[in-house]
């Protein structure tokens, strides 16, 4: 089956460097395919470190700017970003959907997500407020935020536009300008940028977009001396490694890294509402989520009954076309990734139980698609208990008390996520205090409110990311000291202590 083709898609994706289209200097491109039919669709412009000294060298020039902007200037601009966004909701929902395989309905509220961000953080750099420190009469004290300079930010292939406007928003906002570096897999719905942010009058050179793979391009703009911090999402060995590159010049990351979060529902919980919170929380996305709820544990009154249960549930799921509005699971965004996660199934069928799902739907002769795939019975040193899959993929396993189930739950290098169901909540607090992560859910599915922290503890991540947290990443913090009164130092060097 072929993907639904958007009209208006480029034939080639180039790069955006001082406010203008720009090819590779050595005229390099690389192939951009969909995830439905794996044909090549367009070919994107492939940088190297020349685009990237390119890239930086404008934000450098537009940096004195955009920095000097006022807060309420810049939240403005950010505001007409959101507008523009907002406008072309269907365009760029269309593009992501085609591009990475996302269920249109998704793709489309990725979309208004996107624009929120924006608004949101437009709201923050206004209502932010500098922290003072009066010692008495002697002394008062304030501090000054000052953007850091240019900012480089990587991007996953997973909802791409949102996650790309995650790190746009709060950088503009801070007064940093930047570089982009988009995934290499999913680089269409970042081409729609250039026309959003020349409309919303932002300055030529304050956000520029450099394409290519990660292992040249995204490497190159880590390893620039001018570019004083680097924000990331993606893989825990990726991150790893930009972490080691970046101390050369003693950077500042944030890293949003990987996850295999826990459900842990005891049997007291609002079955009917677990169950759901599962079935979305691992499958939506195409199970292609950081946070999503790979790993359920179920206490042992309730596992098979509850197991049965999602395993029905995955077989019901609807898995189709990405452009389909009734689909709920589309095509996985790459042959590559498609293959790792089949990778996981099959070994998977060996170490546990497979109850649902790990085959290609009868209906889908093509295309990166998976049934929703159930494990039970998966024991803590399974590969598909410990591993991240990044597909519509979980793995359950019973617990007996709460003390088995935050072992269980604490039993990987990961702590991005974790969700807690249990109508006790009393227990509810005390087993999210327990769980080794960094963002906890108690009889929620990952509701989000933009002023908390996102971010993980262990091999999920480095550092804080959302609300004010965003701006402190962005910027550098200064205190000024100021004497209120006469100074009374002691007088070294005249003999006379006191």
């Amino acid at each position: 089956m072929s993907g639904t083709r958007p009209s208006g898609l480029p034939g080639t994706i180039p790069h955006w460097i001082g406010g203008r289209a720009a090819g590779s200097a050595d005229g390099r491109t690389f192939d951009v395919t969909d995830p439905v039919s794996n044909r090549v669709y367009a070919r994107a412009a492939a940088g190297s470190r020349t685009e990237v000294d390119r890239a930086v060298a404008a934000a450098r020039a537009a940096f004195p700017i955009w920095s000097r902007l006022s807060n309420r200037t810049r939240a403005t601009t950010l505001n007409r970003i959101a507008d523009e966004v907002e406008a072309r909701c269907e365009e760029l929902a269309q593009f992501e959907s085609f591009d990475t395989g996302l269920p249109i309905t998704r793709a489309r509220g990725q979309a208004r997500r996107a624009a929120e961000n924006f608004r949101y953080f437009a709201d923050v750099i206004v209502s932010l407020g500098e922290e003072a420190f009066r010692q008495g009469d002697e002394q008062f004290s304030y501090v000054v935020r000052s953007p850091v300079g240019v900012a480089g930010l990587i991007t996953p292939w997973n909802t791409s536009f949102m996650l790309e406007s995650w790190k746009l928003a709060p950088a503009l906002a801070a007064g940093c300008t930047l570089v982009l570096k988009p995934a290499e897999w999913t680089p269409l719905s970042a081409g729609l940028w250039p026309q959003i942010l020349s409309a919303a009058g932002l300055p030529d050179g304050a956000v520029n977009i450099v394409h290519g793979i990660g292992e040249e391009a995204g490497q190159a703009l880590v390893d620039h001396p001018e570019v004083p911090l680097i924000s990331f999402t993606g893989s825990t060995d990726t991150g790893r490694h930009i972490v080691r590159s970046s101390a050369a010049h003693l950077k500042s990351t944030s890293m949003e890294l990987g996850g295999k979060s826990p459900v842990i529902v005891f049997a007291d919980a609002d079955l009917e509402a677990a169950l759901d919170s599962v079935v979305f929380g691992v499958f939506s996305l195409n199970g292609e989520r950081c946070t999503a709820g790979s790993r359920v544990l179920v206490q042992q009154p309730v596992y098979e009954a509850f197991t049965r249960r999602l395993a029905e549930r995955a077989e019901r799921v609807k898995v189709g076309a990405p452009a389909d509005p009734a689909t709920e699971v589309g095509a996985l965004v790459h042959p590559e990734h498609y293959a790792r996660v089949l990778d996981h199934v099959e070994t998977g069928t060996k170490e546990a139980r497979l109850v649902a799902g790990g085959r290609r739907p009868d209906h889908l002769p093509e295309g990166n698609y998976l049934q929703p795939t159930v494990f039970a019975d998966v024991s803590r040193d399974a590969r598909s208990f410990q591993e991240e899959i990044f597909g519509p993929v979980v793995a359950v396993a019973p617990f007996e008390d709460e003390a088995e189930a935050v072992e269980l739950a604490n039993a990987t290098q990961y702590g991005l996520a974790a969700y807690i169901w249990t109508s006790n909540l009393k227990r509810g607090h005390r087993i999210a205090h327990a769980v080794e992560s960094g963002m906890v859910w108690v009889n929620s599915h990952n509701v989000r409110d933009l002023r908390t922290p996102f971010g993980g503890v262990k091999s999920s991540g480095l550092g804080r990311e959302g609300g004010a947290h965003s701006i402190d990443f962005y910027t550098e913090s200064k205190i000024v000291h100021v004497a209120l009164g006469d100074v009374h130092t002691p007088r070294f060097g005249t003999g006379v202590l006191a």
